[in-house]
């Protein structure tokens, strides 16, 4: 399969691409990202113009795009909210139309933070979303836009966590980066969430295109635990001092600048009966992230960086 990967110096794309650079014909997108010693290609185009956008489904042939790039920092949105509405909203909306054009299969990325978190409960796919910052009103209107023009888009909420080129893209790099150093953090105690290793979320996008699902799911762990109990999870693992981790809510959390949803945790039953599996539990998530890196993933990764080096 020809895969094309948008956002591929990011968190999921890089980790997507590596994965299965093997097993498919893999081309990623960036920006400005400039990476070294890839086992697959990677082409520089800037999708902040819609020209580019419209024209890369055409140029590219792919028979599928998996659509990651995003401004996912969730601050960062806050500051700059006509950036953060181009690149989550408007952006996928251009690309499932060129996809629907050309018979390409998409897979879009969305977030669990659709949610305004009031509901005691897993959220489905059935809910209604409310999304209280720019960045989760952003994305949800990127799933809007994908499925205003799109039948065959694979549309997944998601909340992940793994190695990123710069060691800081994910939760449990924040911890484990802290812990190693001896610094202390907090850790909200009342942000329950329910996220996947990214290669094993990968690997479930993945199945869901082979088995060409469409439509809305949430691809998350079936168990969730507070940001607070994930990193103490994390010290235990390396055998770390968890006592650097201070609990606090995220009620009392003022150097933050856009609202949080307290309940993240998303039900992904509708998926795992689609493809007949169990998606990993937490502590298989966790036991798969540490054995990873125990075998030198993070330093491979990092070590893609041309940038750092």
């Amino acid at each position: 399969m020809r895969v094309l990967v948008s956002g591929a110096s990011g968190l999921l794309g890089l980790n997507f691409c590596l994965r299965f650079a093997s097993e498919h014909t893999i081309e990623g997108i960036v920006h400005s990202h400039v990476l070294k010693d890839l086992p697959f290609m990677v082409h520089s185009e800037d999708l902040s113009k819609e020209k580019n956008a419209r024209t890369l489904i055409e140029h590219y042939k792919p028979d599928l795009l998996v659509h990651c790039a995003a401004l996912a920092e969730i601050d960062a949105c806050e500051k700059d909210p006509d950036r953060a509405r181009f690149l989550n909203a408007e952006l996928p909306g251009w690309l499932a139309e060129e996809c629907e054009q050309h018979s390409v299969k998409m897979i879009h990325l969305s977030t669990d933070a659709v949610f305004d978190g009031v509901k005691d409960g897993k959220y489905s796919e059935t809910d209604s979303p409310h999304p209280v910052s720019v960045y989760a009103q952003t994305k949800f209107a990127g799933e809007q836009a994908v499925r205003q023009v799109s039948s065959s888009a694979f549309i997944a909420r998601v909340n992940f966590y793994g190695f990123s080129l710069s060691g800081r893209h994910s939760l449990a790099e924040f911890f484990l980066r802290n812990l190693q150093a001896g610094k202390p953090m907090y850790g909200f105690t009342d942000m329950e969430f329910s996220p996947l290793y990214v290669l094993d979320l990968a690997e479930t996008l993945m199945k869901s295109a082979e088995k060409d699902l469409y439509g809305l799911y949430h691809v998350t762990s079936p168990q969730s635990q507070s940001k607070y109990s994930f990193g103490v999870e994390i010290a235990r693992k390396w055998g770390l001092n968890e006592e650097l981790i201070s609990p606090l809510s995220v009620l009392e959390a003022d150097f933050l600048t856009a609202p949080r949803s307290q309940n993240l945790v998303l039900d992904p039953g509708k998926l795992e009966k689609a493809l007949g599996i169990n998606l990993p539990s937490q502590q298989d998530g966790l036991d798969r992230f540490y054995m990873d890196y125990e075998e030198g993933l993070a330093q491979r990764i990092y070590n893609l960086n041309k940038e750092d080096g």
